[in-house]
């Protein structure tokens, strides 16, 4: 199946060029560094050990930063090449990248892109970070013995389910892996279960993230804005939940007349979209995109920006995590709690299972299962904030009760760097790009 899914991609591959020009000319590509997406006009590959990390988007790529940077301190001293593929990673990791790493947007998995990307990166070892798998990428890297590694990996019970009546796809795609590194203990019995190799579960690294950043001066005009208005947060909210958030925000305005709502969409680009709605619903609304001020008569903030969610997370105490009263899976609730939020989350949370249950049963977070529920927790931290700021610091102390998790995974890594060093110093000390 895998023959035929790599036959395919080479038939299919005018068509997939074209889809992605197509994407590129609707702004979903970057039209400056497109060619990167078919393996072309690449940074040049710095010279000695290059370690190369694949996230797929934001999330993952955030929670590779820890890696990164202890790698960089290794007595290996890598060079970092991290791919992704969407224009919000690509640009957050613009800013956050520390010198020494690079960002290159992932090339599209046909042979011939992949191939130009492998011969030019020449990597001496791949991690690849959580579930993205291409076929076509994994199979020519493993192809060429270059040792990969999965980290942090999670699979959803629904994609267990799917790749457990597919074993002839997962587990070839699985063995690619020297070593696969699950977030906790079900993950890496799943991927054991599905054909894994060598597995263990250190522990996820999305608990060692460093808390999001905010700018200090803008924090303080904000707050300034905001000075004696109860608000709330909606972060990372998906289609369908800003219909729920405009009519709580009705609710609860019934016993906070002053209430400010601010609301933090998961794609920016949709707060055109999300303005007509929230405005249709008959609220005032001042988007923060268009340079907007929220007044006195203000009802609804709209912070359709992109990287600014530590600012809010600052700003308001008590906040709802989007992605949980959709069938989404959840946002990571570990980003509020590290900076003291109280947090109200919804019942679809289980891309982040084992981190809900944790806060739930420690009594950092709030589980509502739909608008009424989110309307009755938000009341109970607006009203109380005593209540309030003990959720978050119990939040906060669960956020960072497990930094040894990325020593344990570090050591798992290291000796894939000891070997290359040792490799490298039998063949004469030759680096791959001389």
């Amino acid at each position: 199946m895998l023959g035929i899914y790599r036959l395919a991609s080479v038939l299919a591959a005018p068509l997939v060029e074209k889809y992605l020009r197509r994407r590129r000319d609707q702004g979903k590509e970057d039209p400056i560094r497109f060619s990167e997406r078919l393996g072309k006009e690449m940074a040049p590959r710095p010279q000695g050990t290059l370690v190369w990390i694949h996230a797929a988007s934001v999330g993952e790529s955030l929670s590779a930063l820890p890696i990164i940077n202890r790698l960089l301190e290794t007595s290996a001293h890598p060079h970092i090449l991290v791919t992704t593929g969407t224009l919000t990673s690509a640009r957050i990791m613009a800013e956050r990248l520390p010198e020494g790493a690079l960002h290159q947007y992932v090339p599209v998995d046909l042979l011939y892109p992949v191939r130009r990307f492998l011969d030019h990166w020449q990597p001496d070892l791949a991690l690849w970070i959580e579930s993205e798998f291409w076929p076509n990428l994994m199979l020519e890297t493993h192809r060429r013995n270059i040792p990969m590694v999965l980290v942090n990996a999670r699979i959803s019970r629904r994609s267990f389910a799917i790749w457990r009546r597919l074993p002839f796809l997962i587990r070839p795609l699985l063995e690619t892996f020297s070593l696969s590194l699950g977030q906790d203990e079900t993950e890496a019995e799943r991927l054991t279960v599905l054909g894994a190799k060598k597995v263990a579960a250190p522990g996820n690294l999305k608990y060692v993230a460093a808390p999001l950043p905010a700018d200090e001066t803008e924090l303080a005009r904000m707050d300034e804005m905001c000075r004696g208005r109860p608000l709330w947060l909606a972060a990372s909210t998906h289609p369908g939940e800003e219909e729920i958030v405009s009519e709580v925000d009705r609710n609860l305005r019934a016993h906070f007349p002053n209430l400010l709502t601010i609301i933090v969409p998961r794609h920016p680009g949709r707060g055109a979209a999300i303005d007509r709605i929230l405005r249709a619903d008959g609220h005032s609304v001042a988007r923060r995109s268009s340079g907007d001020i929220a007044g006195p008569e203000t009802d609804i903030y709209l912070a359709d920006t992109l990287g600014e969610l530590g600012l809010f997370y600052r700003l308001a105490r008590a906040v709802f995590m989007g992605g949980s009263l959709v069938h989404h899976g959840g946002q990571n609730p570990l980003e509020p709690g590290q900076l003291g939020c109280a947090i109200a989350l919804g019942p679809h949370t289980e891309n982040f299972r084992k981190i809900v249950t944790e806060m739930r049963a420690g009594e950092a977070a709030i589980e509502v299962k739909d608008m009424n529920g989110l309307t009755k927790a938000m009341t109970l931290l607006l009203s109380d904030p005593t209540q309030c700021k003990a959720m978050g610091k119990r939040a906060a102390g669960i956020a960072g009760a497990k930094q040894a998790v990325l020593g344990e995974i570090l050591s798992l890594i290291t000796p894939f760097l000891d070997q290359i060093k040792d490799k490298k110093k039998a063949t004469g000390g030759g680096d791959a790009n001389t």
